[in-house]
């Protein structure tokens, strides 16, 4: 499967091909004719795929690697002068080519480098994680951490090729698996009820793996045509953060060391629908479907938090305008949009 986010001279392929990483080499050549890769990949992942992709890559292209710590962590601003240094070590001239083989964390601190080294250099997304493939991967959001929050720095800054090999997500962890799950039942909420159907009728990713080209294919075609209509994220591109203010809050109180991110954002969509149907914002009855299929594929949806703890950190998010907070509520499943408010629409004595 092969789609094209347009978005004129940033515009780039998306390949979505089982056993595609053994054709990387040839992939790649479209978009870039120079010497030097860069592949930034993580501990673990790299561990499985990195020689192999060195070797294939190296038929063509000299080739380096910069292997960091796997986990949230990492995503940090501290972690960006080790990098760089990498990156300066091997010589590495704007004319070059990033490689970001990882998950979300690797493709947003590898995106981030490549946004902001000697002021911009090409990269590519190879991403190895469920959330990664049908989301974070596509559409150019590249970001560290801060202590003080999630994604405080970061960039617009597209990649030139997005390879996706669903045949990688065999070595992942199951955590990790029921982790991506988060993100695919998103796209189902906001923007596609025959999405969100088929995962009910599923029941459980071994049954929905089946039918993985065509469901990443879905997530990803969902994501391009937002991307393409709101490229900087001032419209309709909030409709991707379903679940995410309190997700990032979720997050954030627990130092990134307890629920993964697509944990939090199961959540966050299930807490913050229970709260939209009360206020009458939300047709009833979709918070109890979304709990349905967030059980049926393991995910959590609840973390033991009173609202009013998490105000802070929701003040500090990035929708958070003018002292005005942009949250995202369904009419019902497939229908998402935008919710103008302020902390004091989460009851501080409610629990998460």
């Amino acid at each position: 499967m092969k789609l094209y986010v347009d978005l004129k001279e940033h515009g780039y392929p998306i390949y979505i091909e089982r056993g595609i990483l053994g054709k990387a080499a040839e992939k790649i050549s479209e978009v870039y004719q120079g010497k030097k890769v860069m592949i930034i990949s993580d501990d673990q992942v790299y561990s499985y795929y990195g020689e192999k992709l060195k070797e294939i890559l190296s038929e063509k292209y000299q080739c380096f690697e910069c292997v960091i710590p796997h986990g949230e962590p990492s995503k940090s601003i501290h972690t960006l002068p080790g990098v760089y240094s990498q990156l300066l070590k091997a010589k590495l001239s704007r004319t070059d080519l990033i490689l970001a083989l990882g998950g979300g964390v690797v493709g947003d601190l590898a995106g981030f480098v490549a946004a902001t080294y000697l002021r911009g250099i090409k990269f590519v997304q190879i991403p190895t994680s469920i959330l990664a493939q049908v989301d974070s991967s596509v559409g150019g959001k590249v970001a560290v951490d801060l202590p003080e929050g999630k994604n405080l720095v970061g960039a617009f800054y597209q990649p030139k090729m997005v390879l996706i090999d669903p045949d990688v997500l065999d070595t992942l962890p199951e955590r990790y698996v029921i982790d991506g799950m988060g993100e695919v039942i998103k796209y189902g909420c906001i923007k596609n009820a025959e999405l969100f159907n088929k995962l009910e009728e599923y029941g459980s990713f071994e049954v929905m793996k089946e039918h993985i080209v065509d469901i990443i294919g879905t997530c990803v075609d969902i994501k391009r045509q937002v991307v393409e209509a709101d490229e900087f994220d001032t419209g309709e591109r909030l409709l991707l953060n379903f679940g995410h203010t309190l997700a990032h809050a979720i997050e954030q109180y627990y130092n990134y060391e307890r629920e993964s991110h697509g944990e939090a954002v199961a959540i966050g969509m299930y807490q913050i629908t229970q709260i939209s149907e009360e206020w009458g914002l939300t047709k009833p009855g979709q918070a109890k479907r979304i709990r349905k299929v967030l059980e049926a594929y393991k995910l959590p949806t609840a973390a033991g938090i009173p609202m009013g703890e998490m105000r802070a950190a929701m003040q500090l998010d990035k929708k958070n305008l003018n002292d005005e907070l942009k949250i995202v509520l369904l009419h019902e499943i497939g229908d998402a949009y935008a919710y103008s408010t302020d902390t004091y629409f989460f009851p501080k004595a409610k629990m998460c």
